[in-house]
């Protein structure tokens, strides 16, 4: 696969989110609008202002009233060390923060790193089988050493049955493939195109266009060592086509699954964001603080607290 470089690059971005996050953690409580709306709540119909949910998501008030009503442990102390566990380790964070929904998100980072795991090691077999083949089949019958090729190199393989030759007439001068449904004989195709006044009409050997469409296809076309034909093994060059694009596949869903992981531990790191700054500003002075809590809808209809 060619889109190796994502993660990389989304990791540098999730530590940059982790670090701004980390720094306004660490900065003064101030309040926000977040704080005024203490007034406005989700309740169950017919049920008083003093009733909450205790399953879904919410805001739920951490002061007052009955204390065993309360929905989660807010003794835990609301350092940015919370954050930044979050960051490392999706869930221990929130375990930091006495909170139960610590197992969603390592349940989630397991999951997705089991996938990974095994959509890699899907496509290091397909990998392993198609490039098997292809020496066993198709190279055989022109090298007796076959060095592996790149990713593009089979790329084109899957593209035509044949490479055609380097040199159509050995010795002397290069005689560049004719044949255009080869792949040499594309590159010289292009070749000419590129630097030919008229493609199907040669300039003079020694003229500045024949010489730079000569170095353009010396540098692309397939070297004999590389040489390849699936001519009478139409079965295996199917085979080989199937095996490659379930390859690609499995490359390409890996990467989807390191985006779930980059993704959980963004989730998990603005959630223990959020909770250490309400719990933070419940300490500055406020009458009433307020966590965002969450919970699963298991073992029968929501509870209404009293």
């Amino acid at each position: 696969m060619r889109a190796r470089l994502t993660l990389p690059l989304a990791l540098i971005v999730l530590i940059a989110l982790v670090a701004l996050i980390a720094l306004v953690a660490l900065a003064p409580s101030t309040l926000t609008a977040m704080q005024r709306v203490q007034d406005v709540a989700v309740t169950p119909p017919g049920a008083g202002p003093d009733k909450w949910r205790t399953s879904g998501v919410g805001w739920s008030p951490l002061s007052g009233g009955n204390p065993s009503s309360q929905p989660r442990d807010s003794s835990a102390p609301a350092t940015a060390w919370s954050i930044l566990a979050s960051a490392v380790v999706p869930g221990t964070g929130q375990a930091l923060l006495r909170q139960d929904r610590l197992i969603a998100y390592l349940a989630v980072e397991a999951y997705a790193w089991a996938r990974y795991r095994a959509d890699v090691r899907e496509g290091q077999r397909a990998r392993a089988a198609y490039r098997r083949l292809a020496s066993e089949v198709a190279r055989r019958p022109f090298s007796a050493v076959r060095p592996t090729g790149d990713f593009e190199y089979y790329e084109r393989m899957e593209k035509f049955a044949e490479s055609g030759a380097f040199d159509a007439v050995e010795g002397g001068v290069l005689d560049p493939e004719p044949d255009t449904l080869t792949a040499n004989g594309a590159i010289w195709l292009l070749a000419r195109q590129t630097f030919w006044a008229d493609p199907f009409t040669p300039p003079p050997t020694e003229s500045d266009e024949y010489v730079r469409a000569e170095a353009f296809y010396r540098e692309r076309a397939v070297p004999p060592e590389y040489r390849w034909s699936w001519t009478n093994a139409h079965l295996e060059y199917a085979e080989f086509r199937r095996t490659i694009r379930r390859s690609n596949n499995a490359y390409r869903t890996s990467l989807q699954d390191l985006g779930l992981v980059i993704a959980n531990h963004a989730l998990s790191t603005v959630d223990a964001f959020i909770t250490v700054r309400l719990r933070r500003q419940g300490r500055a002075g406020e009458s009433e603080r307020y966590e965002l809590y969450g919970s699963l809808p298991i073992g029968g209809p929501p509870r209404l607290r009293e």
